[in-house]
């Protein structure tokens, strides 16, 4: 047995702070570089247009340290714990405390009812966040933050698609939501598409996916052609920018899959916005 590190929960809730309220007001550079290139290959000179606003936008939020959206989303918390990592106190409240302090270090607007039902009261501090568990080799602890908007989040969907459906019922499924998403969803957009497992947990990876950096290959040449397929396919559908037309629809698909029953074929579709929060580290 390999010797045990430990992670005080205090540390947790330092980076998860600091992701949190850093992912608002930073743009990831990859998702950045994504916007520039589109913006020399973009058709429409409104979709340009809209382009260089976004890119002023995340300028401005990254120097005066303003969230670059009102909408600072709902937060979503990968963890990866190395089996050999052991956090002295308490995991879960650790990760909901930095979320706490996040908001109110990046004044961000809470945006959390705490009763879906009757929509109240607002829980003030954008907790509870959602928290997803894996454990991994190692002696790592990995902490993703998304802070996954309102919008986009809305306009994502879920298919229990047939078997038979087959690579053509995936295509239809990416192009009808990112067709019905339009303006709503705030685009450019990253596409997330889990295919497989079980009706929850393709809609995890579809969420997963999102976090990748842009640009990177699929492992799987399949899910790698694919992607490649759909993005072509999503910018020829015409939304363009901020659904004001254009060529620029989707800057990245990103597909996950996982084993799946023999008589079910699920497929999800997140949808990611421009603002496109996300930060990551190691401890």
């Amino acid at each position: 047995m390999g010797s045990m590190r430990t992670i005080a929960a205090s540390e947790i809730t330092k980076a998860v702070r600091d992701l949190y309220s850093t992912c608002c007001v930073e743009v990831r550079p990859d998702y950045k570089a994504a916007l520039e290139k589109a913006r020399s290959t973009e058709v429409s000179p409104l979709g340009r247009q809209i382009l260089g606003t976004m890119l002023e936008n995340y300028k401005i939020a990254e120097t005066e340290r303003s969230p670059m959206c009102q909408d600072t989303g709902f937060p979503v918390v990968f963890v990866e714990i190395g089996q050999d990592v052991r956090v002295d106190g308490d995991l879960k409240d650790a990760i909901q405390e930095g979320l706490r302090q996040g908001t109110k270090q990046g004044f961000l607007r809470g945006s959390l009812v705490r009763d879906p039902l009757t929509r109240s009261p607002n829980t003030g501090d954008n907790t509870p966040g959602i928290v997803h568990f894996d454990i991994v080799p190692g002696d790592k602890l990995r902490l993703d933050v998304l802070a996954k908007g309102g919008g986009s989040e809305n306009k994502s969907r879920l298919y229990m698609l047939k078997p038979n459906d087959g690579i053509d019922g995936i295509r239809n499924a990416v192009r009808e939501t990112v067709s019905l998403a339009g303006p709503d969803a705030c685009p450019p957009f990253v596409v997330g598409v889990g295919v497989g497992g079980t009706f929850d947990k393709c809609a995890e990876l579809a969420k997963k996916a999102l976090m990748r950096i842009i640009g990177s290959s699929n492992a799987d040449p399949a899910a790698d052609k694919l992607e490649k397929e759909l993005e072509g396919e999503l910018n020829k559908l015409g939304v363009g920018p901020q659904g004001m037309g254009g060529s620029t629809t989707a800057v990245a698909v990103f597909i996950e899959t996982h084993p799946v029953h023999i008589a079910s074929f699920p497929v999800a579709v997140n949808i990611q916005c421009n603002a496109n929060r996300h930060r990551g580290i190691d401890l």
